[in-house]
Formats: structure tokens, sequence, C-alpha cells
């Protein structure tokens, strides 16, 4: 593949900087993974919030919000289409019947199976530039630059607690 030619000096800047980067990596990890996905109809963001569901079944909206660090209109607008399409289920909490929960249904647990393979490929596929070395540096960074920067983030990013286990 060949590299693009080199910008004039006032783009240059521009392009250098981190969240321009960041931002073409985002938007060549999800064209990865929609690729890789494509026959399941399946996105980044409903691939996470199935996998959040499985992990935590009857999780709220806002709860299942902070957990992927989306803000509750992007969470509420993925779970309207994952709703449409009878993967995930929104009751009333039984604890609170103001507070929606949120369950995978069993066509959603059966997407997400079928999903694994996939997502793994598109995963393997966006690490590939990178040796193993690179790979776990790249995670590295990105988790020191989002865990040091967390509160100027727009969404909170609050992972759920892990289920308990039987004693």
């Amino acid at each position: 593949m060949s590299s693009p030619s080199k910008p004039p000096p006032q783009l240059a800047r521009l392009y250098a900087r981190p969240g321009f980067l960041l931002r073409r990596a985002h938007q060549i990890s999800a064209a990865v993974f929609e690729d890789a996905c494509r026959g399941l109809e399946l996105t980044p963001a409903q691939f996470g919030v199935l996998t959040v569901l499985q992990a935590h079944p009857g999780l709220g909206q806002s709860s299942l919000a902070r957990a992927l660090g989306f803000d509750k209109v992007t969470v509420l607008r993925v779970l309207r289409g994952l709703q449409a399409r009878g993967l995930v289920q929104r009751v009333p909490a039984e604890d609170n019947r103001r507070n929606v929960s949120v369950r995978l249904t069993e066509e959603g647990a059966e997407l997400l199976q079928r999903a694994q393979k996939p997502a793994e490929k598109a995963y393997r596929r966006l690490m590939a530039p990178l040796n193993r070395e690179q790979q776990e540096q790249l995670l590295e960074l990105l988790q020191l630059l989002t865990g040091e920067l967390e509160d100027e983030a727009r969404a909170a990013f609050v992972p759920p607690p892990a289920p308990r286990q039987a004693a």
C-alpha cells in the first residue's frame, strides 16, 4: 500500500496531531469491524452493548452507558436498534420502576456468540501492522492516555463491578 504524498506544511501539523490520528484510527477500526461482521449486521457499539449485557444481565440503561463510556442518547439509540431486531429487551427495573433494565434475548445471545470469530478476526486485522511488542505498547499507551484524562471525557466510563461469586 502506498503512503500518501507529503502534505503541505500547513497541513502536516494537523495530520500529526494525536486527536486527528486517534479519530482516523477509530474510523479505520470501525470499518474493519463492520467489514468482518457485515453478514451479522453488527456495529462495534452494538457488539459492545451485547457483550456488557451478557456479562451483566439486567443492567440499567445508565449503568450500561457508563460501562461503555457512551452518553445516554447514544446508548438509547443503540438499544432501540437492537430491540427492533429482537436482540434485547428493555423492561422496568425491579427495584425502581422509573429505571429501565436491559437483557439479551435468546436471539441476542446467539448473535453475540456468532460474532465472536468475526470480531476476533477484525481485532487481528487491526493489529496486524504492528509486531507483538508494538501491539502491547499501543494498548498500554492508550490505557495510560484514557486513564489519565478520564475526567476530560464527555461521557463517564465506569465499568460495572464484577459479578459476585457464591461463597
